[in-house]
């Protein structure tokens, strides 16, 4: 977290950030947050590069003990995942969905996994198409307390029959 904090805190005040992840806090208050987020046992963080060059922030976590457990019945294996391309240069690169697929077959190593979810931001249409392009599919809106959000569900049949297909 040392070495990455001033990525993600610079990230996270990035005018295509602020307005869905929300996290644009002081230094001091942004620290808190992510180190509590690092040392949580349900969710993993990771900081993505391109040809080593770190661009984007990762959250792999799972379902059982995060809140948007209480809007569906999830499975006890059910991971979630939450990401941000935090460096602007990086944006309308097509980026987005190679790496997104890239996480969802990394997620899906874990072999009792059958299904991944997402709950994107309602007004993120950019994001909410990438999810759609890598196999999410809507299921309903929900209000958590920091946003609406479309909760989405990628099955890994699905989405090992459309990496085939591809």
């Amino acid at each position: 977290m040392e070495d990455d904090f001033q990525k993600i805190y610079r990230w996270m005040h990035e005018p295509h950030v602020i307005p869905y992840w929300q996290l644009n806090l002081p230094k001091e208050k942004l620290k808190k947050h992510m180190k509590k987020a690092s040392t949580d046992s349900h969710q993993t963080l990771y900081i993505g590069c391109v040809n080593e060059d770190p661009m984007s922030y990762w959250e792999a976590y799972w379902v059982q003990g995060d809140i948007v457990e209480k809007y569906y019945d999830p499975a006890p294996y059910d991971q979630g995942i939450h990401l941000l391309i935090g460096d602007p240069s990086y944006l309308g690169k097509g980026l987005a969905l190679p790496l997104l697929k890239e996480m969802v077959a990394f997620q899906f190593k874990w072999s009792k996994t059958t299904k991944l979810i997402a709950e994107p931001d309602h007004r993120n249409e950019k994001m909410i198409h990438v999810f759609e392009q890598c196999g999410f599919k809507k299921v309903k809106k929900i209000n958590l307390p920091d946003k609406t959000a479309w909760l989405m569900f990628c099955e890994r049949e699905d989405f090992e029959k459309r990496c085939r297909d591809e």
